[in-house]
């Protein structure tokens, strides 16, 4: 379910619904790992043919996405 944060444009901040900032929330979190993947993991160029070699470049991007996460969380 698409969820639009709310421009003021420069007036008064119209806060959202709470079911709608946790969801915004979850999204958010969501859409940053899928961008991170993407742009630093190298999911964006599969150049794999066949859906379990897919799957597997896919698999160590977000092994190596997790390792760096905890690398960050442990500094």
């Amino acid at each position: 379910m698409p969820i639009i944060d709310k421009n003021s444009r420069g007036k008064d901040i119209v806060p959202m619904a709470p079911h709608e900032a946790a969801r915004y929330k979850e999204r958010s979190a969501a859409e940053r790992f899928n961008s991170r993947l993407k742009e630093e993991f190298g999911a964006r160029n599969v150049m794999v043919r066949g859906a379990m070699k897919v799957k597997m470049h896919l698999l160590f991007g977000v092994v190596a996405l997790f390792a760096d996460q905890l690398i960050k969380l442990a500094i």
